[in-house]
């Protein structure tokens, strides 16, 4: 994936590294030099100093090729338009933006923007909510040892049992939802296309179970 980060401060940079080390290709984007100078020697991606609210920024940048961009900045109205800016104008498909002040949420839910908002480990998440297209993260616990993460049944999948690709140590599913209702279902449920499930589990677990989920389709 080709991924902006924008923003590098403690955040930017875990998530710029995460990603990297991942072997995405990753530009870190921030107005101030400084900031860019802390990435460590081990990041292997792009470092680029430029107003992140210019166009030509942005474009220097590869906002017209990026897979994904995560606005990770400590100024929550800067993230939303850069957020905003990225999703509607440049159309990147996957956006997510950190929000440090609840008094914001309406902006960026005005804006329908994902975001992330806990400080101890929005950087994991958001690298989540970037990588993985079929798992969205809805719900964190604690300090995100354990999370509920929403997928969406493919059409290869229908029929198959929920113990088959989600057994007891890999995760939990909570709930399913089927045409707008939500089941508490057993484990010998049949799934369906179009179907949300629910699935409880930890972060550490998530490639295992996009990888039971591949083997299902």
């Amino acid at each position: 994936m080709r991924v902006i980060v924008v923003g590098c401060g403690r955040v930017g940079i875990d998530l710029g590294c995460r990603l990297s080390r991942e072997g995405h290709q990753v530009t870190v984007l921030d107005e101030e030099a400084s900031n860019l100078e802390e990435l460590p020697p081990d990041f292997h991606g792009r470092a680029l100093e430029g107003d992140p609210l210019s166009q030509e920024v942005l474009c220097r940048a590869g906002i017209e090729e990026a897979d994904g961009l995560a606005a990770v900045t400590r100024n929550d109205a800067l993230n939303a338009v850069v957020g905003h800016t990225a999703r509607v104008l440049y159309q990147v498909p996957r956006v997510v933006v950190r929000c440090n002040q609840p008094r914001f949420r309406p902006i960026f839910e005005l804006f329908g923007l994902q975001l992330v908002s806990s400080a101890s480990w929005d950087a994991q998440r958001l690298a989540e909510m970037l990588t993985s297209p079929r798992a969205r993260p809805v719900l964190a616990a604690g300090h995100g040892e354990v999370e509920v993460y929403e997928l969406t049944v493919p059409p290869a999948a229908s029929g198959r049992r929920l113990a088959e690709v989600v057994p007891e140590d890999v995760g939990q599913v909570i709930a399913l939802v089927r045409s707008g209702r939500a089941l508490h279902p057993s484990p010998e449920e049949r799934m369906q296309t179009g179907d949300l499930l629910y699935v409880s589990t930890a972060p550490e677990r998530l490639e295992q179970l996009q990888r039971r989920l591949g083997e299902a389709l």
